[in-house]
Parts: structure tokens; sequence; C-alpha cells
């Protein structure tokens, strides 16, 4: 396994979210190389998907902790992305990084709409999200009940290291 691969799970193989991987464990030479192609893409001034979609995975790299992760940064680029792939998955990954950026009232009301939306209302996925966003916010117990009710009904996602889902913002 890379040396990248090998931080995003654990010794059972357990999904290991992003901000809880080990960093030192990552490839620096890829991520130098991956680095460098970026600048020379970005350099065209014309960016597409793929180049946003390094950028952002550069954003991440930069960062030494998950912490230090520059979340305004990485909401904008989805925001640009969103222009190349109007999806609604690209739309929940920048939900996410407005709740890091901005708290966690402002990525909730993008995955309220989203939730809304009868595309992605089963993904389990966009309710992880928001299960975590809500953590912290301590919700009325009627939403826990509705969210939990929408869980149940959707397939269970990978399991992961930890004992929650996601990690909620700070």
């Amino acid at each position: 396994m890379e040396k990248f691969d090998a931080a995003r799970a654990d010794q059972d193989g357990a999904l290991v979210l992003l901000a809880d991987q080990d960093r030192s464990r990552w490839d620096r030479g890829r991520m130098a190389e991956g680095r460098s192609l970026v600048e020379t893409a970005l350099t065209q001034r014309r960016p597409g998907p793929y180049q946003l979609q390094a950028a952002i995975a550069a954003c991440h790299a930069d960062a030494a902790t998950g912490s230090g992760t520059d979340w305004r940064q990485i909401a904008a680029l989805y925001g640009e992305l969103l222009r190349f792939d109007p999806s609604p998955v690209i739309e929940a990954n920048r939900a996410v990084a407005v709740a890091y950026a901005e708290g966690p009232a402002a990525g909730l009301a993008i995955l309220d709409t989203l939730a809304a939306s009868s595309r992605l209302a089963r993904w389990p996925q966009l309710h992880i999200a928001r299960a975590a966003l809500l953590a912290p916010v301590r919700p009325p117990r009627g939403c826990r009940r509705r969210n939990t009710a929408r869980l149940s009904r959707s397939s269970p996602p990978r399991r992961s290291a930890g004992t929650s889902p996601a990690r909620s913002p700070p």
C-alpha cells in the first residue's frame, strides 16, 4: 500500500477521516509533484474541474494538521467547481467546507436545502454530514428522531474508525 493510502485506513482496514489522518505518513514526494502540476496548470489561467479538484487536494496537503486547513479557500474552490459541475454531491462537499470555515449553522443551511431535494434525500453521506454538524448545535429532540428515521431507511455507510461517523467542525 502506498504511503499516502496507508494513512487512510487503520490497522483493521477502517476508514480514517481526513482530519484524523497522521499526515506524517503521507508521501511528501508525491504531494510536491502534485503541487507542482497544479501550479503549472493554474498558470494557464483556464481552470477546469480537474485543476480545481487538484487545488482542493493541494489545500488539504498544504496543511500540517487537519485544523490548519484553509477551509475558506476550499469552500471558494468548491464554489468554482460548481460552475463546471453543478452536482448536489459537490454542493454537499462545499457545505462541509463552509461549516468548517463559518460554523456549523452555515453548512447546515446548505445541507438542509440539499436534504429537501429528492436526488439526495436518501444519500446516507448527506445525513451523516448533517448529524456531524448538528452535534455541536444540539437540535430539538424531534430533529434527532427525524434524522434517525431517515438514516434507518438508508443503506449503512462504510464503517469508519473511531466512535463517530464524521468529525464536527470547530
